[in-house]
């Protein structure tokens, strides 16, 4: 199990990770959640996977994606500002520092043992990413109780940005999730992984 940076200039050197991430995100958003978001022969996308786009993925030794976040600078269009702008009390991100975090979760399928390790192994990539890439903030759009016991839990800082609402039966809200060398150092201690996960190259931006 590897966890993996890809951009639409590096997914050729990735094999079936790119097009499997999709699929995943199929099963997890369309088929599990009943989310109404664009998706073709079972495959989920929408309109922020753009070039500007980088996706945290956790992939087995065949390429199948096991668990995928989307990581979107706020100087782009991103999901909030254009979706949920009503989640965020304050103004919203536009900067190199602060970017989006979507489309995270792993592949329900899987016994829990692993899907603990997908879900750490995909905060760790993000955290390494960001101190990286000089980005000092994650905002996602998530269940209040993910942010507690999924985010927080590993040791990420969590500050809600706004009010929470209901969607399709569950509660979400949006929150910031801090980035830095320290919580990167915090992560490692709470999962227990203390080696780099992220391959290949950190810095894939500009």
């Amino acid at each position: 199990m590897r966890t993996v940076a890809i951009t639409w200039e590096t997914i050729h050197r990735h094999g079936e990770a790119w097009v499997s991430h999709h699929r995943l995100r199929y099963r997890m958003f369309v088929e599990r959640q009943g989310w109404n978001v664009p998706s073709y022969r079972q495959l989920e996308y929408d309109e922020f996977d753009t070039p500007a786009a980088t996706y945290i993925l956790t992939i087995d030794d065949q390429g199948h994606a096991l668990g995928t976040t989307r990581l979107i600078p706020t100087t782009r269009p991103y999901m909030v500002k254009s979706l949920w702008p009503h989640l965020v009390d304050n103004e919203l991100p536009a900067c190199e520092s602060i970017w989006e975090a979507s489309r995270f979760g792993c592949d329900r399928d899987l016994d829990a043992s692993t899907r603990r390790c997908i879900v750490a192994q995909l905060i760790l990539g993000c955290q390494e990413f960001g101190t990286a890439n000089g980005i000092s903030q994650y905002l996602g759009v998530m269940p209040p109780r993910i942010f507690k016991h999924v985010i927080a839990a590993n040791g990420c800082p969590v500050t809600r940005a706004g009010p929470a609402l209901k969607h399709l039966g569950h509660e979400i809200a949006a929150a910031y999730i801090g980035v830095s060398s320290s919580v990167l150092e915090l992560v490692r201690s709470r999962t227990g992984i203390r080696r780099p996960v992220l391959e290949p190259a950190l810095a894939l931006v500009a």
